[in-house]
């Protein structure tokens, strides 16, 4: 039988409130109408308040739920979010190199929306070392590409840039550094790819539904990959697609914390009126 829908995987830790982790990305890739396959690294019990537990899955049961779907599913791009240890950013690794050719999209999970920290200190150089170098894409924030580099966070476009390039020279094959940490009126991501470097530059929004934003950047971006779109092309529409899931996400009134985005705006503007 043709497989006749695009498949993504997501590799990454559960997030018991629904905004972030697998549950986002399988509603992100839903809302491209992709079709969602998972890999749990984790299981946390956290809500929009703060991560409350975590539970880890052991590495060698990671590698089988990758593995299970690899061996049947013809997936067409691979995100991965939080990794928690070195034991299972090595195991990820590995299982990488058994995929060739499928593009990769690595959000370098450190800390949660929260301040919550959801990767070991020690796995940092792990991520560095083994993770960047089989990226097709990695999308750190501001101070994960700071925490990656050894470094001060970036404090200006020009050191932005730097930082960028700077991890390029690590060995992905492009860099999407997200300014949604900085300051200022405009909130601005740097796309490095070889020598070029682009901008996307928009309103920064005072909201504080901004839970999951990082995991719903980097699913879209894997499932447009997945369905064919060019790299710049689709960061362009995952960003847009964000930034109308943070518009959204304001209106929804869920949890006393820093509440999700709304991944399923488009679905819902979509619908009749009751």
């Amino acid at each position: 039988m043709t497989q006749r829908i695009p498949v993504a995987l997501t590799i990454a830790g559960s997030d018991s409130s629904g905004g972030a982790g697998i549950q986002a990305d399988l509603k992100t890739f839903s809302a491209f109408g992709i079709y969602g396959a998972c890999a749990i690294t984790a299981l946390t019990a956290q809500n929009t308040l703060g991560v409350h537990g975590v539970h880890l899955v052991p590495a060698e049961f990671v590698i089988a739920q990758i593995d299970a779907v690899l061996s049947d599913l013809e997936v067409g791009a691979i995100k991965t979010g939080m990794l928690a240890n070195t034991a299972i950013v090595r195991a990820v690794a590995e299982r990488l190199d058994a995929a060739p050719g499928i593009p990769v999209v690595v959000d370098p999970v450190m800390v949660a929306t929260s301040g919550d920290n959801l990767l070991d200190a020690d796995a940092i150089a792990a991520v560095r070392t083994l993770l960047l170098p089989r990226a097709t894409l990695i999308t750190p924030n501001l101070p994960e590409a700071a925490r990656l580099l050894g470094q001060a966070e970036a404090s200006c476009d020009r050191s932005t840039v730097a930082q960028a390039q700077a991890l390029l020279a690590m060995g992905a094959q492009a860099v999407l550094l997200k300014g949604g940490h900085g300051s200022g009126n405009l909130a601005t991501d740097i796309l490095a790819v070889g020598d070029r470097i682009v901008s996307f530059t928009r309103p920064r929004l005072a909201t504080a539904a901004t839970h999951g934003t990082g995991c719903t950047l980097s699913a879209a971006i894997a499932a447009l990959l997945a369905s064919g779109v060019a790299m710049e092309a689709a960061v362009e529409r995952a960003k847009s697609f964000v930034w109308s899931a943070l518009v959204s996400g304001a209106d929804l009134g869920l949890g006393a914390g820093h509440g999700p985005v709304d991944h399923l705006h488009a679905i819902r503007r979509a619908q009749p009126p009751a």
